[in-house]
């Protein structure tokens, strides 16, 4: 399921929901009971894969199979 973002026009809070897709424009109830009203507003999403990807400021690795650039037959760490 996905999360949904809803913003109150009267203090501009933010409350984050996970719900499904058919439920996106469903009314949203107060979380602090106080009546306001909560209209969905467009966010962004970001996707992991749990690898940290190089900075692109990072010079290229040159080849190899080890963090330390060189080949397998040549590392310490590998062997």
């Amino acid at each position: 399921m996905p999360l949904y973002e809803y913003q109150s026009p009267d203090d501009d809070e933010i409350v984050t929901l996970l719900r499904p897709m058919a439920e996106a424009d469903d009314p949203v109830e107060d979380p602090a009971g106080r009546g306001r009203t909560f209209r969905r507003r467009h966010s962004v999403f970001g996707v992991g894969t749990g690898v940290a990807a190089p900075s692109p400021m990072a010079p290229p690795m040159p080849g190899g199979c080890c963090p330390c650039g060189v080949g397998a037959h040549q590392c310490g760490r590998m062997n």
